[in-house]
């Protein structure tokens, strides 16, 4: 299925005043994802992780921008290990692998910025 990036911003975030952190609820042994925008110059995501869960390494051509909502997690980049938690953020620069594991539940808002 094809997706139109060129101008998509979910119906239920548009023009609303919202609370990331529980928006997207966490589920038992799982990765919650929610889209709020997908447009080509980049996307906007919230994610909710149980303990344990998390992402392998991989890499992005475009830099990312994590910002934590609630609980914890361990952030790896370029082989690097960063504690973040509730109120933090953290950029994953384009090109340089990254993964993540929830030290705990935790919530993120993850932008990425295509352009």
């Amino acid at each position: 299925m094809k997706i139109n990036a060129v101008k998509t911003v979910k119906k239920e975030f548009s023009s609303e005043v919202i609370k990331p952190s529980i928006k997207t609820g966490y589920q038992k042994n799982a990765i919650v994802s929610s889209e709020i925008i997908r447009k080509n110059t980049g996307t906007a995501t919230l994610f909710a992780f149980d303990k344990g869960q998390g992402l392998s390494a991989h890499t992005a051509p475009f830099d990312a921008l994590a910002v934590i909502l609630d609980g914890k997690a361990e952030i790896f980049i370029g082989g690097r290990k960063y504690l973040v938690a509730k109120d933090e953020m953290i950029i994953m620069p384009a090109g340089t692998p990254h993964a993540l594991k929830a030290s705990e539940k935790f919530k993120m808002l993850l932008v990425m910025i295509k352009s």
